[in-house]
């Protein structure tokens, strides 16, 4: 294959230019290290139990992170409004989108929908933004949802998910901020991929006469891909192992290995070479990595 056009445009850097810098570790004091490990031992613990009401569970925890004063306060002597504050906290209280789809497995959905409620409650409380925490935090709950999810799952915050249980996830996945993963039909991440910021992963699609009319085919992500900035993957493409998609470019067939995809739609325009490939630096330090 020969590179696009667009190559010489677009302006690759060369690599010699580029700084390596690999993430480095970051401390949290001793008591909020300690609190957080407790807390999340807590959690896990708590989901491990066979007669762990998961609804129940989210209502306790959303009500004490964001109404603690109201926890042990009977919620009828309460103003109305407060009332409908508190009733949110309850998954079962609420409806989310999901579940209006036909196709929905309604037992596969019931087990997650209080994990994915408390998850997304949790991006959106004071709490969300703290790396940390949120990483193991979400590292739990992604172990319960998915369908499968590899050692050191990293999340960042404002991720959101469709099903949820149609997650297929390797080892050492990251996926960054306010990314959409719409897992409808399924989509199945390769191990050390990655998903950038305000990325969308779709896997359903609707005829373009009746809308109602909708077909899911499997999206997949393969080994070490990097999907950039702003880009959209759309439903049934494949990319293959060690390709990416470039920031704001819109995906609509299949890549092939180790090739940059760029542009609406995404074509072609650089192959990373055999060459640069064997000159990768090896695997740094993870300051997340914990399995």
């Amino acid at each position: 294959m020969e590179p696009h056009p667009k190559a010489q445009m677009i302006g690759f850097p060369p690599r010699a230019s580029m700084p390596f810098l690999p993430l480095r570790s970051v401390a949290v004091s001793p008591d909020a290290s300690s609190l957080y490990d407790h807390w999340l031992t807590w959690l896990d613990g708590e989901l491990s139990r066979p007669d762990c009401d998961r609804n129940e569970l989210c209502r306790s925890i959303l009500t004490e992170l964001y109404y603690p004063q109201y926890a042990e306060v009977d919620p009828t002597t309460l103003p109305a409004t407060v009332r409908l504050a508190l009733a949110h906290m309850d998954p079962r209280n609420v409806t989310l989108e999901p579940e209006y789809y036909q196709e929905t497995d309604v037992e596969r959905y019931a087990a997650v929908k209080p994990l994915l409620w408390l998850w997304e409650m949790f991006d959106r409380s004071p709490l969300g933004e703290n790396v940390d925490l949120g990483i193991r935090f979400r590292r739990i709950l992604a172990k319960r949802i998915f369908k499968r999810c590899g050692r050191n799952f990293k999340a960042f915050a404002f991720v959101r998910f469709s099903f949820g249980y149609n997650m297929e996830v390797g080892d050492d996945v990251v996926i960054h901020r306010h990314v959409l993963m719409d897992d409808r039909g399924g989509i199945e991440v390769g191990d050390g991929a990655s998903v950038s910021d305000f990325a969308n992963v779709y896997s359903h699609t609707h005829d373009i006469v009746d809308g109602r009319i909708v077909v899911t085919p499997k999206t997949v992500i393969g080994d070490g891909v990097r999907i950039t900035y702003h880009a959209t993957i759309l439903a049934g493409t494949h990319i293959a192992d060690d390709s990416m998609v470039g920031a704001g470019a819109i995906l609509t067939k299949d890549t092939r290995p180790h090739w940059v995809f760029v542009g609406i739609p995404a074509r072609p325009v650089k192959e990373k070479s055999a060459e640069e490939r064997a000159r990768k630096a090896p695997p740094t330090t993870d300051p997340f990595a914990n399995e």
